[in-house]
């Protein structure tokens, strides 16, 4: 009867170590499954995340580049007007410069 028992108690051990190795089985496939699922979704998210930072850098560099033109012709502009009232202001003390010269020219130390 011992031979019995021992061989049954044998026979429940190996079934207990079966479903043991199921369990542990089932839970190694649902772990890479979750696994698999968290990467799929990071590598969403870093495509979202990517297309998001593309979309913000062509809009800023095409504001940038589309304005280029703008600020070429607001410095033209500028330019043109500085140089129009440096034009004036010496056509206003051009007079009094050659006066000046002509005073230092023709005065005579002795």
């Amino acid at each position: 009867m011992d031979s019995m028992r021992g061989q049954g108690g044998i026979q429940m051990l190996l079934t207990a170590e079966q479903e043991a190795q199921q369990i542990v089985s089932a839970a190694r496939n649902v772990k890479m499954t979750r696994l698999r699922q968290a990467k799929e979704e990071a590598e969403m998210e870093v495509a979202n995340y990517r297309s998001h930072l593309e979309a913000e850098y062509k809009m800023t560099l095409s504001e940038t580049s589309g304005s280029s033109d703008s600020t070429e012709k607001r410095l033209e502009i500028e330019t043109e007007e500085k140089i129009q009232r440096l034009k004036k202001a010496a056509s206003e003390v051009s007079p009094d410069v050659i006066a000046m010269l002509m005073k230092h020219i023709t005065t005579i130390k002795t």
